[in-house]
């Protein structure tokens, strides 16, 4: 699994104009999912972002959590996480698992995020979303498990 993590101040998603999800300061995860990726991959995903410290804390130091700023998550499915452009100009999706196996996989993600305390909001799997990031730093962080 694949995860592209953005510090943010607020977010949203939405489909066919209707939001669907959003959040205040919290995380927007960007959550990609490969062949052969399992839920323990998704469960480790869900503990090292739950912990991660990408907040700043009340002496300005970058060393606060999720829980430590009461913050959310905006979990958004991107298969386009497993591109492969390697050769040519059109990317590749062959390393993206398929949707039988990735759709159980990103909501038992979210489901772990919650177990650790973390409110979550999602996109819908396979839909045509639009995204609105307020990405806070910017901070970014790339995971893969």
């Amino acid at each position: 699994m694949r995860a592209v993590v953005q510090r943010v101040s607020k977010a949203s998603v939405s489909v066919a104009g209707e939001i669907v999800g959003a959040i205040e300061r919290g995380v927007v995860v960007l959550v990609g999912v490969a062949h052969g990726d399992t839920q323990e991959q998704a469960e480790w995903l869900a503990r090292k972002i739950a912990g991660l410290r990408i907040f700043e804390d009340s002496a300005g130091k970058i060393n606060a959590g999720l829980l430590d700023v009461d913050g959310a998550a905006l979990i958004i499915s991107q298969f386009t996480l497993y591109a492969d452009v390697r050769k040519g100009r059109r990317p590749s999706f062959i390393n993206a698992a398929q949707p039988e196996a990735a759709e159980p996989l990103i909501e038992h993600f979210a489901q772990a995020m919650q177990k650790h305390g973390v409110p979550v909001e999602s996109g819908v799997f396979g839909a045509h979303m639009l995204v609105e990031i307020h990405n806070d730093g910017p901070v970014t962080i790339i995971l893969e498990r």
